[in-house]
């Protein structure tokens, strides 16, 4: 019961720390930031199984974890009002082509980055952008100005 508590408080701590580091930092993840992922997965392995090599441990901790993940996953399908707590919202970076400086600053991005992605999807100028919105997976989608 010991290791399936400390899987359980092990979820709640990651769950949380993704939460705090945003959207920016998860989708654009440096060499060193991956390095960070596996070292702070090491750790709290350590912390969840106490040296407990066996295999009863093993399927304790992640059957722990495993189990934590469908229920948040259910929960935010299922409940209307933790879905913005669990999954977070879309947040709107540009409108018309103008920065919303409150908002990229609440994402730690700047201008550069932002218009940085929109070339990566072929657009020139954020003066072409209707809107930028990023999203709750970290990717940043552009909506182009219309034509007429």
């Amino acid at each position: 019961m010991d290791i399936v508590v400390r899987a359980a408080v092990a979820f709640t701590f990651i769950f949380f720390l993704t939460r705090v580091l945003g959207r920016r930092e998860l989708n654009t993840l440096e060499p060193f930031d991956l390095i960070l992922l596996v070292m702070i997965g090491d750790l709290v392995q350590q912390g969840v199984t106490q040296n407990d090599f066996s295999v009863t441990g093993l399927i304790l901790a992640a059957g722990t974890v495993a189990m934590l993940t469908v229920l948040v996953s259910f929960a935010s399908f299922r409940f209307r009002r933790l879905r913005r707590l669990l999954d977070g919202e879309p947040i709107i970076l540009l409108e018309d082509g103008k920065p919303i400086p409150r908002n990229l600053r609440r994402e730690r991005l700047t201008v550069e980055e932002v218009a940085a992605e929109a070339r990566k999807q072929s657009i020139a100028s954020l003066e072409d952008v209707q809107w930028a919105v990023l999203e709750t997976s970290g990717a940043i989608s552009f909506i182009k100005k219309s034509e007429s």
